[in-house]
């Protein structure tokens, strides 16, 4: 008996989705329906991992062939054959129509542009188009314009996250290590003030773990801010101490100043406020009036509020009004540093609780969790958390604490691995809680409003007075 055909299968897995073979069939007709300029757009578009708008498509496949000045009429062709439209663009920003590539579509361009040997160089384009993506969002959010610098990252995050990968492009991994690492570093508010922990962790890791010769300063601080952040200030340690050596080698004084921002955050992390407080001291010194890139002067003053919030009432209120000086000249060219403002809403409310204003320093750690939840933030938020959990037993409220910490709990094992350890500073608000709830918790009562504020989660319980 004759050996039968082999029926071709239903659907393959492409980019972790099925995808029918008719929809396979379609996009091959569509390929094959199409004119030669647009065949090539379609093929070089394959390399985009989310969507694009069409100077972004310029910018990536507007060379050879295809030059970038004919790529918008070519592209306005092409949609109807291959694309879906996208509105996506976040709110304020200037920009024009967007597009998807569905994943049938996709595959059937990849394909041919592997087949006809350009697809390495189509990738090169694209990491270099996902380097300025990255420096734009790295600029507004030193510009003050941190809620689209956010959105602007977490929109483009599937292709930045591509780009940071230099196992991608068909030179050696360590040739593109330099890119990677470059969107990784510039990506820094993401990680650490938006609450990707993890995510920035990992994938910097990665890209320094392939780079070839002494690693950048900048990314070596990155990644001792990031294992701090994960809570391990131990694995942070070696790290500062070779971004150090890496800032002095190449001149970096600008990461020095970032630096002594780290060591302070790392012995405030650690309980040591005395010497947090002068090393967030020598990062003012060292950043500039200006600073281009990471930790402003607003968030340095916020930081040293911190270490005197619960020792030195009058050095802490010295810093924010500090704050607020260096703010207001900031805020002549720029918007408000966000991230730095719910700190100091953090500091306000231990400042008014030392003097016994409970309802206003819980209006102050409800701000500070509105605006870290808001930019993403998990530290920032289980911090400010713990501490209207604490004003709301002072107000003889246990039922409305147990809610909060409930629902912190619940923040905290969600984002965060079971060896994670908070902050020495915020431990403290939360072991005076602990200790005033513990016996309190047999009540059946107070344990149902903990396991509710577990459900209800912090974004509803912020809005509750």
């Amino acid at each position: 008996m004759g050996r039968g055909a082999v029926e071709p299968p239903e659907y393959e897995v492409l980019w972790g989705e099925a995808v029918g073979s008719g929809q396979l069939a379609a996009a091959e007709a569509g390929y094959a329906s199409a004119g030669p300029a647009e065949r090539l757009l379609w093929e070089r578009l394959s390399v985009f991992e989310g969507a694009f708008d069409q100077r972004a498509v310029e910018e990536v496949c507007g060379y050879g062939a295809l030059v970038a000045a004919d790529v918008g009429a070519v592209l306005e062709r092409l949609a109807p054959l291959a694309l879906l439209p996208v509105d996506d663009l976040f709110d304020g920003e200037d920009g024009g129509p967007r597009h998807w590539m569905p994943h049938a579509m996709r595959a059937v361009g990849a394909r041919r542009l592997t087949a006809r040997g350009d697809r390495w160089i189509v990738v090169l384009h694209h990491r270099r188009w996902c380097v300025k993506v990255a420096r734009r969002a790295a600029e507004w959010w030193q510009r003050g314009r941190q809620l689209d610098a956010r959105d602007l990252a977490l929109r483009e995050l599937p292709d930045l996250a591509a780009a940071m990968d230099p196992t991608t492009a068909q030179a050696e991994p360590g040739d593109e290590t330099g890119a990677s690492l470059e969107i990784a570093v510039s990506l820094w508010f993401l990680w650490v003030a938006c609450g990707r922990i993890t995510e920035g962790r990992t994938r910097l890791r990665h890209a320094l773990a392939l780079h070839q010769g002494p690693p950048p300063a900048r990314a070596l601080w990155l990644a001792a801010f990031l294992e701090l952040e994960s809570g391990r200030p131990e694995d942070a340690d070696p790290l500062l101490v070779q971004a150090w050596a890496s800032a002095v080698r190449d001149g970096d004084e600008r990461c020095l100043g970032l630096l002594a921002h780290l060591r302070g955050a790392v012995a405030l992390y650690q309980g040591r406020a005395r010497a947090a407080a002068g090393e967030f001291r020598e990062a003012l010194e060292q950043i500039g009036d200006v600073p281009d890139f990471g930790p402003t002067r607003e968030a340095c003053w916020a930081a040293l509020a911190l270490c005197y919030s619960r020792t030195d009432p009058e050095a802490a209120q010295e810093a924010l009004d500090q704050l607020e000086l260096d703010g207001a000249g900031r805020r002549t060219w720029a918007g408000r540093d966000l991230f730095a403002d719910a700190w100091a809403d953090h500091a306000r409310a231990e400042l008014l609780a030392w003097d016994g204003e409970r309802t206003r320093a819980a209006e102050h750690a409800r701000r500070a969790l509105r605006e870290h939840l808001r930019l993403g933030s998990a530290v920032g938020a289980s911090c400010a958390a713990e501490l209207l959990a604490q004003m709301r037993l002072l107000d003889g409220r246990p039922d409305l604490a147990a809610h909060i910490l409930g629902a912190v709990d619940l923040l905290r094992t969600s984002v965060f691995d079971t060896s994670y350890r908070p902050a020495r500073y915020c431990t403290v608000a939360r072991a005076r809680s602990d200790d005033a709830l513990r016996a309190l918790l047999d009540d059946p009562e107070l344990r149902e409003a903990y396991e509710e504020g577990a459900r209800k989660g912090l974004f509803a319980l912020s809005r509750e007075r």
